[in-house]
């Protein structure tokens, strides 16, 4: 007989044969597994002990198990999964498969030899055992009572080696000894040391009786010596701290529940023993109870124009987050009661996420709390440790919710999509709890062990990336997109923010120091490659710091206007660059439009043909999707040749090369659609394209033109390199607002529908 089944692996128990077993699994994996045995006709699967206390794969697994049943699953409320397991019988387990997050084997039924010493040895093992069960006095009289039903040595051994109570690591060598005979020498010996075990403790009850009269002597010359401490003012600590927490308690605002567990944590501490090991984690049990801001609110500021006067004066630009924060005030008020949003501020690392979150908690005069929870992979940093563990503490968000005093803070979640998960368990499941408002109002932590009401708490989040978010959460999250600053902005940022703050820090004042626009902007432009303003601070910064230098080394200076043409003095040669339009129109040259996490730019695409065989070439790190958009733009050019008038010869008889500069740069993205096609077109035609035109949008093979992202960006970064005409998709319409007004008037926007749009404005017109 040769089988394959699903493996469990047990770690802190032993299945036997003719027994049965009671488990309960949070596990994600133990509960998956089992669902799938369940699934099965006859629910077999094989029990396995590993011979190593750290599991490092099959190597550890033994090479004899339990065939065991599932006889029964239950779900409970609390996500975990009941289970009831029978051991049928040893099996021998010659080879394990690694099947995805499970483990499989298979397996060969264990022949076990009667012999004629096994009836000797049956009634040594039955005496021994009465001996055991008499001497021994946790030893209930059940199993007597059924050991009359047993015939074999084998059948007794491992019905006896269930009862009898054994560590685990001895336990598990009664799976691996086939003999009987063999087990039964090993539970003879186990029971032995059980006795003397009993035997033992009996002396020392014995002897601690004889000492309990002495013990009753120390205990009232230790009362003695508490009343004259008294008396000479020498008070016992823990006297002293259980009269602080009593205080503190009276003064307490929290419900009747909290309170009574806070008195009877009181009574326990104050009954302990001073030596007790439980002291000091009941004393920091009740410290944390008593200092958690129960029903501890600050009162928000209701003065809608003073908050946006405070978030505008914080931060430039941003005005979705900022409408937002007023809408939900102005609602508060009109109903005076309204759950807080659990907002998500997504965007690029520097465009202000989380100073923008401490700023509406200044706004609203809140008190605010701030974590992290980067790289987490263990659950309990979010909901805590339970009280039993060395060490345990409360989870993170209790944590921040007591050092922020209050229980309405604004709580900060920082780098909500950078969480991971392992074996130690799922953190952002865990956070469910937290950002959840059907739920938080009840939150429990595993430390506190009582419901906490995060309801009245402001949740902001933050992320770089809204993909990588868990599913669970950003279904429970409103997002909130926060797109890189365009130059202008940084421009307005830098003088009404960063320059004023920075010539403060470094002791200048504006008579002494002046930057004109043109110079910020080339700080911005050569200087700078982000999506934020930090870098551009540190620029700042730096100019500044030879500023100062230099006015002390050279006492005569007293003002400095800072041009365009003095930033290399101080900064140094440029250190980015953009693309610029070309310098002549040519032929199979068309300008695209880039867009980057550093902003917008053009990018111009290059294609050129030799004689070959039709073959198309692909070059400057493409990735899938514009090079798909190469080979539609070809086939939607060789479906249409006679409408464009291009030669058979010209497709069919030549090598066509596409490159787009700047090899070394990946480029990727839905949007180069159309200019691949002008550029080919512009080639089989002989027709050059103007250098001050500019375009966008993918292509479909029957020639639509399909709308992109990021259009903003891509207009300043082509305005930037001398583009005037600019061609998008007609679905793009709606986005011309986000254009900073004085870019849309220095530039002619068509919309198309279609690529014969492009078509006839570029090539029909032309002469």
């Amino acid at each position: 007989m040769d089988n394959k089944l699903l493996v469990l692996i047990i770690n802190d128990m032993v299945v036997l044969p003719n027994t049965e077993v009671r488990i309960e699994y949070d596990n994600i994996y133990d509960r998956q597994m089992i669902d799938i045995v369940d699934k099965l006709e006859d629910s077999l699967m094989l029990i396995v002990n590993p011979l190593e206390e750290n599991f490092t794969g099959v190597t550890s697994l033994p090479k004899y198990g339990i065939l065991g049943r599932l006889k029964l699953k239950i779900n409970v409320p609390n996500g975990k999964t009941r289970v009831v397991i029978e051991g049928i019988e040893r099996v021998f387990i010659p080879t394990y498969y690694e099947e995805g997050n499970f483990f499989k084997a298979t397996y060969e039924e264990v022949y076990i030899e009667e012999t004629k010493d096994d009836e000797n040895y049956f009634n040594i093992l039955i005496k021994s055992l009465e001996n055991y069960v008499d001497k021994v006095p946790y030893m209930g009289n059940a199993i007597i009572s059924q050991i009359e039903h047993v015939d074999t040595l084998n059948d007794l051994c491992d019905l006896i080696a269930s009862f009898i109570p054994i560590n685990y690591e001895d336990k598990k060598k009664y799976v691996t000894i086939i003999s009987p005979i063999e087990r039964t020498k090993l539970l003879l010996a186990d029971m032995n040391k059980g006795i003397k075990l009993i035997d033992l403790e009996r002396k020392i009850e014995k002897e601690v009786e004889e000492e309990l009269d002495e013990s009753q002597r120390e205990y009232f010359l230790r009362e003695k010596i508490k009343v004259m401490q008294k008396e000479l003012g020498e008070i016992n600590t823990k006297d002293s701290e259980v009269e602080v927490f009593k205080k503190k308690l009276k003064k307490l605002k929290c419900n009747s529940k909290v309170k009574d567990k806070i008195k009877q944590e009181i009574s326990r501490y104050e009954s302990l023993n001073n030596n007790s090991p439980e002291l000091g984690m009941i004393r920091e049990y009740l410290e944390w109870m008593i200092n958690l801001p129960w029903n501890n609110y600050t009162k928000d500021n209701n003065d809608l124009e003073k908050v946006k006067n405070i978030l505008d004066s914080s931060h430039y630009a941003l005005d979705e987050v900022k409408t937002r924060i007023l809408e939900y005030l102005a609602v508060k008020q009109n109903t005076n009661n309204l759950r807080s949003p659990i907002i998500c501020l997504v965007g690029p690392p520097g465009v202000g996420k989380t100073s923008l979150a401490l700023s509406i908690a200044k706004s609203l005069g809140r008190k605010s709390a701030k974590i992290s929870v980067g790289g987490i992979n263990d659950e309990a940093e979010i909901v805590g440790h339970r009280r039993t563990y060395i060490g345990a503490n409360p989870g993170r968000i209790i944590q921040g919710i007591k050092k922020a005093g209050t229980t309405n803070p604004v709580f900060i979640i920082d780098e909500i999509d950078k969480m991971t998960k392992d074996i130690k368990g799922d953190p952002a499941s865990s956070l469910l709890e937290v950002l959840d408002p059907e739920q938080n109002s009840k939150f429990s932590d595993h430390y506190i062990e009582e419901e906490f009401d995060l309801s009245k708490v402001m949740f902001i989040a933050t992320a770089n990336y809204v993909e990588q978010i868990p599913y669970e959460l950003r279904d429970r999250l409103e997002i909130i997109n926060i797109s890189s600053y365009t130059e202008y902005e940084k421009l307005d940022i830098a003088k009404n923010h960063l320059v004023p703050k920075l010539l403060e820090e470094h002791g200048l004042t504006s008579l002494q120091v002046q930057i004109t626009d043109e110079a910020l902007m080339s700080m911005i432009r050569y200087y700078t490659k982000e999506a934020g303003v930090r870098e551009l601070e540190r620029t700042i910064a730096t100019l500044f710091r030879k500023i100062v230098k230099k006015l002390l080394l050279e006492k005569n200076e007293v003002f400095f206007k800072i041009e365009d043409t003095m930033l290399e003095e101080f900064l140094g040669k440029k250190k980015y660059f953009y693309m610029e339009s070309a310098t002549k129109e040519e032929i199979g040259v068309v300008n695209g439009m880039a867009y980057t996490v550093f902003g917008g730019d053009i990018l111009p695409i290059e294609a050129t043909m030799f004689k070959g065989k039709g073959e198309l070439i692909l070059t400057g790190s493409l990735g899938e999707v514009m090079q798909e958009s190469c080979h539609i733009a070809l086939d939607y050019i060789k479906a249409n040749m006679e409408q464009f008038k291009i030669s058979d010869n010209d497709i069919l008889k030549n090598d066509i090369h596409i490159h787009v500069p700047e090899g070394a740069v990946n480029k990727d993205g839905p949007s180069a659609g159309v200019t691949i096609t002008t550029a080919l077109i512009s080639l089989f035609t002989k027709k050059t394209v103007s250098k001050e035109v500019a375009m966008t949008g993918e292509i479909t093979l029957r020639g639509r033109v399909l709308a992109i992202g990021g259009l903003k960006e891509k207009v300043i970064g082509a305005h930037r390199a001398g583009v005037r005409k600019i061609f998008l998709p007609l679905e793009n319409e709606k986005d011309l607002d986000e254009i900073p007004t004085e870019i849309r008037k220095d530039i002619e926007f068509s919309l198309v529908k279609n690529y014969d749009d492009i078509f006839n404005k570029l090539f029909k017109e032309k002469k």
